[in-house]
């Protein structure tokens, strides 16, 4: 896990939703907007001494709004202690109103110099040592692309050579979907206050924001618990979470307690995918694992993992319904393929979860091959599943590009869930787990754990292993998926912090999955 992520609240907020606990601070609870402004741009301040204690020299881009007026006041606080800083507005400093106008006026006080865009683009570039500069520019609430005097502004910043601290989100991030809007800054420290936006962790956000520094500004805690405060659509997860639904084995349990694995895939050439799969599920407690492949892939799956049962389809007594009918919960896609014995595959395991109210995780494969049902006519939809797409196969499942997946993962997964039903997850950065609950939603689960070392082939076949383990182990769906996903993405860091990310492969994973399913050791 990353150590700042740890120390981040759970619940994650929508743009519109903080700017709703910021009125009710202020309308309702009677905390004056400048001291909110002044205790934010003090946190702002304590973050970059924290991480800059060397700084000599601060360059503060102020734009028009609140945002600004909470680098008005961080260079303010500058100047007190005797560092040299200067403020470049953007916008018009003439057309300043309400708090913001309080806190440049109250950073002209110290004497802050100030200069607009275009004279700093005039001036002769100066040298200074210990530079770090403050994006103060845009707030929460942009909504398009960022274009002239910003856009820039914001290109200036990036191509400096100096560190960059964000107030409340890095300029041109869109807080909601965590896209780039255009031109964006690219911070090393992003301090972020009252609600932490779902942004900055999902999608491109963890890019742009650096390490995430959180401050609820000392509101009162009335203000997330009042009758009109919003709720939050998204729960951040990690390790810590999943540790309360692992608990330790009944010394008299044996291997019929622990549930048994059936892994379906691994047509000619992708016989691996189908073992990762199934060692995953080993090595996170299933008490038996099978896999159905290719009769040829049988002596190099038992070469590898001699505790696994493997049964191949050419064999002329392969006994598939009855291996079906003995297993709790079933794998569909592993390097499943797209031939007609792939399909036929599928088709096995639907039936049987039609016949027996059987659990299947669906992947890979299995789910391009589900799109294909879309306009079969038949019903899709089903509760007792779990769907693990990435962006391509979620586009393929709802029919629309990788592109549209992504401008809104967080709408994405809930169409998956609306559309397909069971549990879903949207793999990527911020990878994001949705389930609904009965008549009313519950909400988005938003991992936060996980590395660019797990870009990589067969990390989703390890992570269909461990969900189905968790699924015959006795855990909900949810719970499983849940878990998994956290399990697998520590994994990830704790082999990261091994060897790096370049060169990590599924395998690395293995060992700490085990010590990961086993919180108590």
């Amino acid at each position: 896990m990353t150590d700042f992520t740890s120390r981040l609240p759970r619940n994650l907020y929508r743009a519109d939703d903080v700017r709703q606990l910021d009125r009710i601070a202020i309308d309702e609870l009677g905390v004056a907007g400048f001291k909110l402004m002044q205790t934010a741009g003090a946190a702002a301040f304590n973050a970059l001494l924290e991480q800059w204690p060397q700084a000599k020299f601060l360059q503060v881009y102020a734009g028009s709004g609140n945002n600004g007026g909470d680098g008005y006041i961080l260079a303010g606080l500058a100047r007190e202690i005797g560092l040299s800083v200067e403020v470049i507005q953007l916008g018009d400093s003439a057309e300043l109103r309400g708090d913001a106008k309080q806190a440049m006026d109250w950073a002209q006080q110290r004497q802050v110099a100030m200069l607009g865009w275009a004279d700093f683009q005039q001036r002769e570039e100066l040298d200074h040592a210990h530079t770090v500069i403050v994006d103060a520019l845009l707030g929460t609430g942009l909504d398009r692309d960022v274009t002239g005097d910003f856009q820039q502004a914001i290109d200036a910043i990036n191509a400096a050579d100096c560190p960059v601290l964000a107030i409340d989100i890095p300029s041109g991030l869109n807080a909601d979907t965590g896209n780039a809007m255009g031109s964006t800054i690219v911070a090393d420290v992003t301090v972020t206050f009252i609600g932490l936006k779902r942004g900055l962790l999902s999608g491109q956000g963890r890019d742009f924001a650096g390490t995430i520094v959180f401050n609820n500004l000392d509101v009162p805690d009335r203000v997330y618990s009042s009758d009109a405060s919003p709720q939050p659509m998204a729960r951040r997860i990690d390790i810590n979470s999943a540790s309360k639904c692992l608990i330790p084995r009944a010394q008299s349990s044996h291997k019929g307690n622990h549930g048994h694995v059936l892994i379906i895939g691994g047509d000619h050439g992708y016989g691996g995918a189908a073992l990762l799969a199934a060692e995953a599920a080993q090595r996170s407690g299933a008490g038996l694992v099978s896999v159905l492949t290719r009769s040829a892939h049988r002596p190099a799956l038992l070469a590898r993992r001699p505790e696994i049962m493997v049964s191949g389809t050419e064999d002329e007594h392969a006994g598939v319904d009855e291996l079906v009918a003995k297993a709790d919960v079933i794998v569909i896609g592993p390097g499943l393929g797209c031939s007609q014995w792939s399909r036929d595959l599928l088709q096995l395991a639907l039936s049987a979860q039609v016949a027996a109210n059987k659990p299947l995780v669906v992947d890979a494969d299995g789910l391009n091959l589900l799109s294909e049902r879309v306009d079969s006519g038949a019903p899709l939809r089903r509760d007792n599943w779990i769907l693990t797409p990435h962006p391509g196969e979620a586009a393929s499942l709802l029919g629309s590009s990788v592109a549209d997946i992504q401008q809104d993962r967080f709408a994405a997964v809930v169409e998956l869930y609306n559309r397909w039903g069971g549990c879903c997850l949207l793999k990527g950065s911020g990878s994001l787990i949705y389930a609904g609950s009965g008549d009313s939603a519950g909400p988005i689960y938003l991992c936060t754990e996980g590395n660019a070392g797990m870009a990589t082939g067969g990390m989703g076949d390890v992570l269909s292993g461990i969900t189905a383990a968790l699924v015959a182990q006795g855990l909900t769906l949810e719970q499983s998926l849940c878990c998994a996903v956290c399990i697998h993405g520590e994994a990830a860091d704790l082999a990261m912090e091994s060897g790096g990310q370049r060169g990590m492969v599924a395998t690395d994973l293995f060992p700490f999955i085990r010590q990961l399913v086993n919180p108590t050791l």
